[in-house]
Order: structure tokens, then sequence, then C-alpha cells
């Protein structure tokens, strides 16, 4: 099959963009008493940059419960995430990577798609949080293009044989990685800084009125965006896939007496007043996943071939099935996809998202060997069967992908370092704090 038509894997950017676009921010508010704190290549980071920076990155720290730094180290550490970014970007500039409005509207869009809410109310969001969205949106412009630029100076290089996947799991320490993990989401109502009694007795009535809103059937990932103060709040509250040991320790005893779906009672920390909610329970024993064998007919449109003309050729077709021509027939002599084409349209067992949505949305809705309707994907138009579904023990499968994952994700780790070495001695950086 082509592998044009598996499901393109949205890189971690929807769920890291705002953490990340943060820790690289780039608002400069100069003012008269603004100075130059490093000189990068051609370009300067300014003081008011930096003090930017570390205010966002110092309320990440303690929205995580996290110890501060040393100031003077924290700053140098920072300061320096601000130049590596600044030679990355210079970099790319020179290489011509570039990120059209189109591809910056779309990925704007899916990560208000992610939170659950509107693009208004993403804005909104925003404003309330203290960030102009335009230059959220160059932040999210330089995340994109950094993307590319590791990408294809690292991560295209980066090789993972089978070899060395059957070493890994050979090694009896690889255990612990098939743990069962568990997705939490989280919501959090933040204490000003040496609260009040009174300051935490209405911030606690403000987390109940949460918990009562989340009880009553309310959205947990809408809420959470709009209300949670949780460095996670614009990803809906997520926290992702942890394993037990990797669970922050105020939330670790009330987790066992919690369900799939339970909403915890408020936890109160320094930071404020947690909810949690388990969101998934993953047991990494056995992993079955629903499968469907399936064929298609593709029609692909250019400036020759319309979308009207493509949908009626499809429209054709299945009337010919319907009649009883044979469908890997048609599909051999019709279908754009050469290489399901070949095996008369198709396309194999296919685990349940592994497809394009429009794609898999429409098999969903078939019966076996029913026909649908032409249907358009960003591919083209077309007409599909399914002729089996199957629960399907993918443990193995899953187990050997995880495995890719941590070895491609240690090889990128040491490739970024070295990277990241070789550029800061290819540039030239002067220093102009003293305090750094």
């Amino acid at each position: 099959m082509d592998s044009n038509f598996l499901k393109i894997q949205p890189r971690h950017l929807l769920l890291g963009f705002i953490s990340l676009c943060l820790i690289q921010s780039l608002v400069f508010a100069y003012t008269p008493l603004d100075r130059i704190v490093a000189i990068v290549n051609e370009d300067v980071i300014m003081e008011s940059e930096l003090n930017n920076q570390l205010r966002i990155s110092i309320s990440q720290l303690r929205q995580e419960g996290r110890q501060e730094p040393t100031s003077s180290v924290f700053k140098r550490q920072v300061l320096n995430n601000l130049i590596l970014t600044r030679i990355q970007l210079q970099l790319a500039a020179r290489m011509g990577i570039k990120v059209t409005e189109d591809n910056l509207n779309r990925t704007i869009s899916n990560i208000a798609a992610e939170s659950r809410v509107s693009m208004e109310q993403f804005k909104e969001i925003l404003k309330n949080d203290g960030y102009n969205y335009m230059q959220f949106r160059e932040n999210i412009r330089n995340e994109i293009i950094l993307t590319q630029l590791r990408k294809r100076q690292i991560e295209n290089r980066i090789n993972i044989t089978e070899k060395e996947i059957d070493n890994f799991l050979s090694n009896q320490n690889s255990e612990d990685l098939f743990e069962s993990e568990i997705r939490l989401s989280h919501i959090l109502i933040s204490l000003p800084n040496s609260a009040t009694d009174e300051e935490i007795s209405q911030t606690k009535k403000m987390a109940l009125k949460v918990r009562d809103e989340l009880l009553a059937g309310g959205d947990f990932s809408k809420i959470a965006a709009t209300v949670s103060d949780g460095g996670n709040a614009k990803s809906g509250g997520d926290l992702g896939w942890r394993k037990e040991k990797d669970i922050p320790t105020i939330f670790t005893e009330y987790i066992p007496n919690m369900k799939l779906g339970d909403i915890s009672e408020l936890i109160q920390s320094p930071s404020g007043f947690h909810i949690i909610k388990i969101a998934e329970l993953k047991d990494m024993e056995k992993n079955i996943v629903e499968q469907t064998r399936a064929r298609h007919i593709l029609v692909k449109t250019n400036q020759y071939t319309t979308d009207d003309y493509a949908r009626e050729k499809l429209r054709q077709l299945k009337i010919r099935i319907i009649n009883g021509d044979d469908f890997g027939l048609l599909a051999k002599g019709n279908s754009d996809d050469s290489m399901s084409a070949i095996n008369g349209g198709e396309l194999g067992w296919r685990t349940k998202g592994e497809l394009v949505i429009e794609f898999q949305n429409t098999l969903d809705n078939l019966t076996i060997n029913e026909i649908s309707e032409p249907f358009k994907t960003q591919f083209g138009w077309h007409i599909a069967q399914v002729l089996e579904r199957r629960d399907h023990d993918n443990s193995e499968n899953l187990k050997r992908a995880k495995v890719r994952n941590v070895i491609g994700d240690r090889k990128l780790n040491e490739a970024l370092q070295n990277w990241n070495t070789q550029l800061l001695d290819e540039a030239y950086v002067e220093y102009r704090l003293d305090d750094v």
C-alpha cells in the first residue's frame, strides 16, 4: 500500500507547542532602560527579552511544583537557551526554511482544536493569560521552523535497525519499559504567593465550583483550557502517559482509589488546589486493537481531473461493481494508488486510527462487504469496501514500536547535543551581562 494513505502522525507539536513557544518567547519590549545582554552573530538579545523569559520560566517551575534553581545559574541557562534558539533560527533563514501562512493558520487551529475551544475562545484565553496573539503566532512560526530545521539536520539521519530492537528486548532491564501506564488530566487553581487564610478560602471555593462542574458532566479539556493555571492548561490539562513511578507525588495517594474516568477530590499543595482525572489506562501485557481489512479505488484530482469528474467516475465504478463486475479488477485498471492497485485495491489489515481521518470514518460506517459512496481525502476521491474486521493482539508490535521510540529518542538527544555544541562553536557569541 502507498504509505501516503497512512495517517500523517502529528509530531509532538500540538501538545508541546504551547510550552515550547513560551520557552523561546521572542518578545522585544524595548524601553529606554533596555540594554543588550548578548550579541549572537549579527543579532542581539535584549535584557527585556531575557527578563520576560525568566518570568515565564519561573512561573512554569512554580506551577509544576519544582524548586527554583539559583538565580544566577538559572539566568545563565535561560540566556543560553535564547542564544541557541537565535543561532538555529539564523541557520534556518540561511537555508531558506519558511512557513506559509496556510500552514501556520492550520497549526494554530489544531492547537485550539486540541484544547477543544474555538479560535475566538483560544484568542481570549491567550489574552487573559497576558499573551499577545500576534506574538503567539510568531512564536509558533519559529517553532515550526525549528522543527523543520532539526528534522532536516538531525532526525532524517537517524536510523534504527531491527537488530538494535532485538538486542534491547533481550536485555532484562527493558522490562520496566512495559509497565502499565496511566494518562492523567489536571486542573490547577493556583494560590497567590504567601496567601492569606481568606485567599486560601476563596480559592478553595473556586476549585470546588470547578469540581462540581466536572462532576455534572462538564468537558474536562475545555474547562482546563479555560480556568486552569497549570502549565498544561492549553492542551486541555493533559499530563500525558506516565508510569506509576513518574506520577507527581502529591497525586499518588489518591490514584489507587480512582477508576477510569473518575474525578479526584481537591488536592491541596503550596501552589494551589489540584483536580485530576484518570483519562486513560494502558496495560502493556496485552494490547487488543480493532483492525479492518479493506480495499479501495482512488482517483486523484489535478488540473485535468476535476472533483466532479472524479466523483462521477467512482460513482459509475460502484454501479458496475454492484451489477457484478469484480472490484479487484476495476481497482487494477482504474485506481491511482499504484501500490494497492496491483493487489486489487487491498490495503491489508489496518489498525483503527492508522488511516487518515476521512478514510477511517468512512470505514467505520460501513458494514462487511458494503461499498461506500465516493468520498474525498487529501489524496483524492475514493470508494472503499470493508472485507473483514477483527480484534487483534497488538502487544508485540506495540512493544517493538515503543523500543524503537526509546532508541530513537536516545540517538536524537545525543545527536542534538553534538549539533548544538557545533552550532555554538561556530557562532560568534558575546555576553554583555556581568552577572551571567
